[in-house]
């Protein structure tokens, strides 16, 4: 019999959180809930050697310049990008550690199921 594996405990359930964790998961999930910061964010970590453009950024978007700018500012103030102004442009790049927080936040650890039990994934699918 092959071992079955639950889902279950993500950080976020397995204990309270303080209330200055709280906040600074909120700042961060605010900044991603909107689509054009999350296309940003995406864009900025997937962009190759790591970092990228503003002028790199804006021909993605229909938004004006000074837009692009606020929804950088937001991610910035957030902890998700750092940035560093180069002579007349601005380049950024993720923080790692931060989006990593962000992601491991909602992430389930598996654990083997006791004898006998049934994947609840398989049950609900």
């Amino acid at each position: 019999m092959t071992a079955v594996t639950i889902q279950c405990c993500a950080p976020i359930a397995r204990e309270p959180l303080s209330e200055s964790d709280a906040a600074e998961l909120a700042a961060m999930l605010k900044a991603v809930a909107d689509p054009v910061r999350l296309r940003l964010l995406s864009m900025i970590g997937s962009h190759a050697g790591g970092e990228v453009c503003v002028c790199d950024l804006t021909a993605s978007f229909d938004l004006t310049a000074p837009t692009i700018s606020h929804h950088l500012k937001v991610l910035r103030t957030a902890g998700l990008i750092g940035s560093e102004r180069r002579g007349t442009w601005v380049y950024y790049w993720i923080i790692p550690a931060a989006v990593n927080k962000l992601g491991e936040l909602f992430a389930p650890l598996t654990k083997p199921a006791p004898p006998g039990s049934v994947d609840v994934d398989l049950v609900n699918a």
